[in-house]
């Protein structure tokens, strides 16, 4: 088997960040948006909605096509859409408008996804969860810091600043990747039709797989209803702006750096106990929350537990998944990251409901529930998880 160069990794690791940067750019803007097309948070927050269910619908139609089309056709295609959509984003004059373009910024965002079924595919079993902790750990570097550098971008040139610049690092991304990756020609023969039947097959005989989904969305749902809720909050306690709300992506790097660490540790010790002791970090960031609506230590405290525990519950869950199927690892990625964002997408719509009833502690309450609800899931079907 042909074996990933560090260099290839580190590269797929820096893409997959730059892309999936994409994707949050919008949350510490929110609250400009709404004032620039002067509109409710609650309407506005439907900006991180359609993104999140664009990479829902985007992960469910283009990386299934890792098994069959090589990465390079994808990427060719992928990024000029990509590009179209950020200048879209960037000029829309109406909500609607911006709304339908997040839509296909998320949507063709999706490809970093491509790139972690490819690490796992190149590593030996004894590294694969090194490879994979690599790659995600650019990727949700890239998640954190896009916040980072949308908050200071829009605090002082304005929120469409950003995804000009977004293009433009794009463009420059497309060309880089030409260069230096890898061609991967799939061995899969069938139709296009008959590879997204495919998916269902394995939805249905996988149980690890279907429990590994289920985890990720409980535990997605709850990361998206904090980030998005956080800019109300910046704002409405501390009269701080998106500046301020995206610098929070500073201490979430901590967790995300820790990815390699999560990935060593996956290939040695039991995973049950890894998911375990996840859970028990995203419910205490969740408690650390609720007492935390005038606490800016508490909040930083928070989002390093939280993006901690869910960093290595996703590498444990996708370490299950692929360490099956070898020849459908970008359907089985498919099928449990659709669930991932379907989570995202449900805690982006429902932490926008707790904010504008509740306020703050809504938004604790209802991340703290949906950790009990992994709890639970754990506890019932833990003899049933591979380890």
């Amino acid at each position: 088997m042909k074996q990933l160069s560090n260099s290839v990794l580190y590269l797929m690791s820096i893409a997959a960040g730059l892309v999936v940067a994409n994707l949050y750019y919008n949350q510490p803007l929110l609250h400009q948006i709404a004032v620039s097309f002067s509109v409710k948070e609650s309407a506005v927050s439907n900006v991180a909605l359609a993104t999140q269910l664009g990479y829902a619908l985007g992960l469910l139609i283009i990386i299934p096509l890792g098994d069959k089309v090589s990465n390079k056709k994808i990427l060719h295609i992928d990024f000029f859409l990509m590009i179209l959509a950020l200048i879209a984003t960037a000029v829309s004059n109406s909500l609607l408008l911006l709304i339908i373009s997040s839509f296909f910024i998320g949507f063709t965002s999706a490809i970093p996804q491509l790139f972690v079924p490819m690490a796992a595919e190149l590593s030996n079993d004894k590294g694969r969860g090194r490879a994979i902790g690599i790659v995600m750990s650019g990727l949700l570097i890239g998640i954190l810091g896009s916040r980072v550098i949308s908050g200071l971008v829009g605090e002082q040139f304005g929120w469409r600043a950003m995804y000009y610049a977004a293009a433009l690092i794009m463009l420059a991304l497309y060309i880089l990747l030409q260069l230096k990756l890898p061609v991967i020609k799939p061995s899969y023969k069938g139709s296009y039709a008959a590879l997204m039947k495919s998916l269902w097959f394995y939805l249905k005989t996988e149980p690890a797989l279907r429990l590994a989904a289920l985890r990720g969305g409980l535990a997605f749902a709850g990361l998206s209803a904090f980030w998005t809720t956080l800019v109300f909050l910046m704002e409405d306690s501390f009269g701080y702006g998106s500046d301020v709300t995206g610098a929070f992506g500073l201490f979430g790097i901590l967790g995300a750096l820790a990815a390699t660490v999560v990935g060593k540790i996956n290939d040695k010790v039991d995973k049950n106990k890894i998911i375990l002791y996840s859970i028990i970090l995203l419910i205490l960031s969740w408690g650390v929350f609720l007492f935390s609506a005038k606490s800016l230590i508490g909040l930083v405290i928070g989002v390093t537990l939280v993006d901690l525990g869910l960093q290595a519950l996703h590498i444990t869950n996708q370490n299950i998944i692929f360490s099956k199927n070898p020849e459908a690892r970008n359907r089985v990625n498919t099928i449990y990251m659709v669930s991932f964002f379907i989570g995202g997408s449900l805690g982006t719509s429902l932490g926008a409901i707790a904010w504008e009833h509740f306020r703050w502690n809504g938004v604790s309450i209802l991340g703290i529930l949906l950790s009990l609800a992994l709890l639970l899931v754990y506890l019932v079907y833990r003899g049933k998880s591979p380890s």
